[in-house]
């Protein structure tokens, strides 16, 4: 199954956007997203703390709607599914 995942902001300059990844089914969508962070150690450490979780400020969305955090080890991915992994919002 084909899955695309977005970073955004500091994310996207560390690891890239639009990245179409390959996996196969039952793949959960935190073990998906670390899959492709371990290849830049600095782009893991910003979105991943020591254990392996995300960081509590992380957004992580799927298909347009916003999971909690707990829900990221639960959720399996499905072929098309559009992942966004955002940073923490702020504005004026």
């Amino acid at each position: 199954m084909t899955v695309k995942v977005r970073f955004f902001a500091r994310f996207r300059e560390l690891l890239g956007t639009d990245i179409l990844i390959e996996k196969k089914s039952g793949t959960v969508l935190a073990t998906l997203v670390k899959d492709i962070a371990q290849k830049k150690k600095e782009g893991y450490d910003a979105i991943f703390d020591e254990k392996g979780n995300f960081r509590e400020f992380v957004i992580v969305m799927r298909n347009g709607k916003r999971l909690e955090l707990a829900e990221t080890v639960t959720v399996k991915v499905a072929d098309g599914d559009e992942i966004a992994v955002f940073p923490p919002v702020a504005g004026g």
